[in-house]
């Protein structure tokens, strides 16, 4: 192509309109030391306090920071480096690792905030635009394209994302946390991860799930889910077997074992019971009882069909709130 293509220069500047609009709404994260150890408790002598950086960006404009849970997650202080290179103290206002996003809050005002777009809006290869700081260097642009829509990616914490996006836009450490970007100047996604040695395979949080989980991290803290009090694994079911009772699917949830007084105890629910439905819909496997188990569930009386040997069975469970304790603990 020549310097003078239309093409090319329409494209430059899409990138430039996208960069320009959302970079100085990007942030650079620094993560420090740990949680300090309880009283009475020693603290290991074997190396300097791990510490690290990542990226997000300012989406409200008093001081809300969005980011990844993987960034910030364990951290004893963190700080926040703003475009023009100022630094200041930041605070965890909450976390969710089942979806791997956290929100910060920093004291300063007049912030300018990103634009949040719309994430269902987005098509294959629409152009898309990553703003971080990889290894460091502040204000990183990378571009690139909607490679496909509706991944599904596991957190650290063995939950499912779904709804990921998938682009070939380049990422690097330290650029998790930061915005992916339309050519409007609209931020779409947070990215999170990318695959090695793999080339150009990157992923970022829709926004539109961002946006769910952030309303609940400024009002609670964290993220409400509901529990039954099971633990289990995906198996299969025989053809034959899911013929005759009339299954969805030819895949089950395995109880393996279920927790004393817990919902699914007072419900009846044994191991060796395979769950094939659960509140009016299909079970294949442990990754679609924990997409079910959302806040709305909780107290609520639901129905389950679960298998016990050759006999079907319809039971009503009614899950629990999930502790902050049993969250800590999957952390």
């Amino acid at each position: 192509m020549t310097p003078g293509d239309p093409i090319l220069d329409a494209y430059s500047r899409a990138v430039v309109s996208a960069a320009d609009a959302v970079g100085p709404s990007v942030v650079k994260i620094d993560v420090h030391g740990r949680p300090a150890a309880p009283r009475g408790t020693a603290r290991p002598r074997s190396g300097p306090p791990p510490r690290g950086s990542g990226s997000g960006f300012v989406f409200t404009p008093d001081g809300y920071v969005l980011t990844n849970s993987h960034v910030v997650h364990g951290a004893a202080r963190l700080e926040v480096t703003l475009d023009g290179g100022r630094t200041h103290a930041a605070r965890l206002v909450g976390e969710d690792p089942d979806s791997d996003l956290a929100v910060l809050r920093i004291d300063t005002p007049d912030l300018e905030a990103a634009r949040l777009g719309d994430s269902s809006r987005l098509r294959v290869g629409q152009l898309v635009v990553a703003i971080g700081n990889p290894y460091g260097f502040q204000c990183t642009v990378t571009a690139g394209v909607v490679s496909a829509l509706g991944r599904s990616l596991r957190s650290l914490t063995g939950r499912l994302v779904d709804d990921v996006i998938q682009t070939d836009a380049a990422l690097n450490p330290g650029n998790s946390g930061g915005p992916l970007v339309n050519a409007a100047g609209e931020v779409v996604g947070v990215n999170t991860a990318m695959i090695q040695p793999a080339q150009g395979i990157s992923f970022a949080i829709a926004v539109n799930t961002a946006s769910q989980v952030v309303s609940q991290l400024i009002r609670e803290g964290r993220v409400r889910r509901s529990v039954i009090g099971v633990a289990g694994q995906s198996v299969a079911v025989h053809r034959r077997v899911a013929r005759h009772h009339g299954l969805e699917t030819e895949t089950a949830v395995l109880v393996e074992s279920v927790e004393p007084h817990g919902p699914a105890w007072r419900a009846g629910i044994q191991p060796g019971d395979r769950i094939v439905r659960f509140a009016g819909h299909p079970v294949g496997g442990v990754d679609d009882l924990f997409r079910l188990l959302t806040d709305r569930l909780v107290a609520a009386p639901s129905p389950v069909t679960v298998l016990r040997g050759a006999e079907r069975l319809e039971l009503t469970v009614v899950p629990s709130l999930q502790s902050a304790a049993a969250m800590a603990a999957r952390q």
